[in-house]
């Protein structure tokens, strides 16, 4: 983990970059893709999914605030959001789309002013700053 600055411009700048953001994005997807198949089913991309936190209330503590069935459901509604065809896999397209939506909603959320922020090495904001330094550090 590293703390860095960045914005939404920051986000928004490396989806937009296609050939970026689909290298780290492909390469998410073929690490989650156990079976080599080029489709991921919900129990390869649970653990992904459960990573997202989603019911995290206190500086990284979950509280059990849903019942097991509860969060299986919520899991599985996310999954759904990747698998838009419901076929019960995700192709690489799809899991595409998805990140696209959902990285484009972070950049929104963080908005124009910078913010400091805890990142995760290896994860698509840590790579969005880092191409954004890399091309400071060119135009210097």
């Amino acid at each position: 983990m590293s703390v860095e600055i960045l914005d939404g411009s920051t986000v928004r700048s490396f989806v937009e970059d296609e050939g970026a953001f689909n290298s780290s994005v492909d390469g998410r997807f073929a690490a989650l893709d156990a079976d080599h198949d080029g489709l991921l089913t919900y129990a390869e991309m649970a653990d992904e999914l459960m990573s997202l936190r989603v019911l995290e209330k206190h500086f990284g503590v979950d509280e059990a605030v849903a019942a097991p069935e509860e969060l299986a459901g919520l899991y599985r509604s996310l999954f759904a959001r990747f698998d838009r065809d419901g076929s019960g896999k995700v192709d690489r397209q799809e899991f595409r789309a998805e990140m696209k939506e959902v990285m484009l909603a972070v950049a929104n959320g963080l908005g124009f002013l910078p913010v400091q922020m805890v990142v995760e090495e290896g994860s698509f904001l840590k790579v969005a700053v880092d191409r954004e330094l890399g091309q400071l550090a060119k135009a210097a």
